[in-house]
């Protein structure tokens, strides 16, 4: 085995995840993974993510070489797989997608009855390659647990032995989900120590999450903020937090500013940096209102995201009719989501029931939504869960001031405007009465142009780019490497 299939003076970190924009994306993970490995290229690292092949429009649109074929074993079923890689680097790193007739060949990553058994498959599979290619890379950097499993493999089967000693980083976007199991399935893993199988097990099923934060070397969040949360907030996995913080660093999310950035956003009808930001966002702002028949000389207010109950999405009807009630008040309003059905029908009637007042886009169109973003006034997250956000990190990008419940990530990177050099607005609780009153602050504010003209400058200065957090990453990198 060969030790290194890597330039010696350079990192090799392997990044392993089940998202990447502009790959596959179907939340923040998919962000985060499509721009960490690009920052840690350019700082001089060599990184490489490795995901799983899914029938989207990224990969019918460039050119992959087959790299690797071989097979394996998943119980008593024998997978065929082969590794493609990306030919010209196009997104800024070594991209490879794992192909496995059957379970890594489908539309979307989520929402498949077999779906522990796909990313089992994804995990062996990547395991079985690199270990038959000779490649031992300096760090393997899991994303939640969808690559659990790894390093409890790497470490504790002796057919991967030559990698025992390859450090770990876990990254938790969203402890929520787990990745539950069945003991049953343990017969699909790849042979174990059995000795070890308490490493697999939280209370009494196989939990790929748990078994990453055991077996990681280090483990990280997505922010500082949310870290702390999940000492007691972790669906089930709080005493695992709490006895594994040791190794733990909450390194919040930046943003990839070569695709957010309202100075050269393709996407957008006029571009504008914040010494114009007024007359780029009306532009903007009065496009997006006539295509959905909404009033541009109204303050707009923006939901962008799922319609899931850890969003706070819910509560999004309650709130839409609170401030409606009041004839009072001036308000355009302009939602891009999907997700629960029922928010989604309720959400569908009110923009019946109040025309010209509230637009609606059933689904996600990545270009209507940085549309979204230059053109809005305000933004709301009114979040129950929010391990980092991007939304809020976008929005101010574009000089859209973010109103978000004061959570996880959100409190991290959102300081309310009463407070000293304060940008946003924040609440305390998750509810419509505590959204509706945040509202009402961003409209008194809204009045004030002198200010409101201020605060997009200020946000637009502010750099929520991958530099700092990358640092932070390649310092962690090096810290486990010594």
């Amino acid at each position: 085995m060969a030790k290194k299939n890597v330039n010696d003076s350079a990192q090799h970190i392997i990044h392993l995840s089940a998202e990447c924009y502009p790959v596959a994306k179907v939340g923040g993970l998919g962000d985060v993974v499509g721009a960490l490995p690009k920052y840690l290229q350019q700082a001089g690292l060599r990184a490489w993510v490795v995901m799983p092949w899914y029938n989207k429009p990224f990969v019918k649109a460039h050119d992959f070489d087959v790299i690797y074929t071989g097979s394996f074993l998943q119980g008593s079923r024998s997978l065929e797989m082969k590794v493609l890689k990306e030919k010209s680097n196009v997104l800024g790193f070594g991209l490879y997608l794992i192909h496995i007739p059957g379970l890594l060949d489908r539309e979307d990553p989520y929402g498949y009855s077999d779906e522990s058994e796909q990313f089992m498959a994804f995990q062996h599979g990547f395991l079985h390659w690199i270990m038959q290619a000779g490649i031992i890379p300096d760090v393997v950097h899991c994303h939640d647990h969808h690559t659990g499993l790894i390093p409890f493999l790497m470490y504790h089967s002796e057919r991967f032995a030559a990698l025992k000693d390859v450090p770990t980083v876990a990254t938790v976007h969203n402890g929520q989900y787990q990745g539950w199991m069945d003991w049953n399935k343990a017969i699909l893993l790849p042979a174990f120590d059995t000795w070890k199988w308490g490493l697999l097990d939280w209370d009494k099923t196989i939990n790929p999450l748990a078994a990453l934060i055991k077996c990681a070397t280090v483990f990280t969040t997505v922010s500082e903020g949310y870290l702390q949360e999940l000492m007691t907030q972790a669906n089930g996995l709080e005493q695992l937090f709490n006895m594994e913080r040791g190794k733990s660093i909450g390194i919040v999310n930046g943003i990839d500013t070569a695709v957010w950035n309202p100075e050269q956003d393709t996407m957008l009808i006029q571009n504008y940096r914040a010494s114009d930001v007024q007359a780029g966002k009306m532009r903007n702002k009065a496009y997006l209102c006539d295509t959905y028949g909404l009033d541009a000389s109204k303050p707009l207010l923006a939901y962008i995201g799922r319609f899931a109950g850890e969003k706070g999405a819910d509560l999004l009807p309650e709130i839409i009719e609170n401030i409606f009630a009041d004839n009072t008040v001036q308000l355009s309003v302009m939602v891009l989501g999907s997700g629960d059905l029922q928010v989604q029908t309720t959400m569908t009637y009110l923009a019946e029931k109040y025309p010209g007042k509230l637009g609606i886009y059933i689904g996600y169109q990545e270009e209507l939504a940085h549309r979204i973003y230059a053109a809005a006034d305000f933004l709301i997250m009114p979040s129950r869960v929010e391990p980092c956000g991007l939304n809020q990190l976008y929005s101010m990008q574009y000089g859209t001031l973010p109103i978000v419940r004061s959570t996880g990530g959100l409190k991290d990177t959102v300081h309310d405007i009463s407070e000293p050099d304060g940008y946003g607005i924040t609440f305390v609780h998750a509810s419509a009465a505590d959204a509706v009153f945040a509202i009402y602050r961003a409209l008194e504010l809204y009045r004030n142009k002198q200010r409101m003209q201020q605060l997009r400058k200020q946000l637009m200065k502010i750099d929520f780019s991958w530099n700092k957090s990358a640092d932070k990453y390649i310092a962690l990198y090096q810290n486990i490497t010594e």
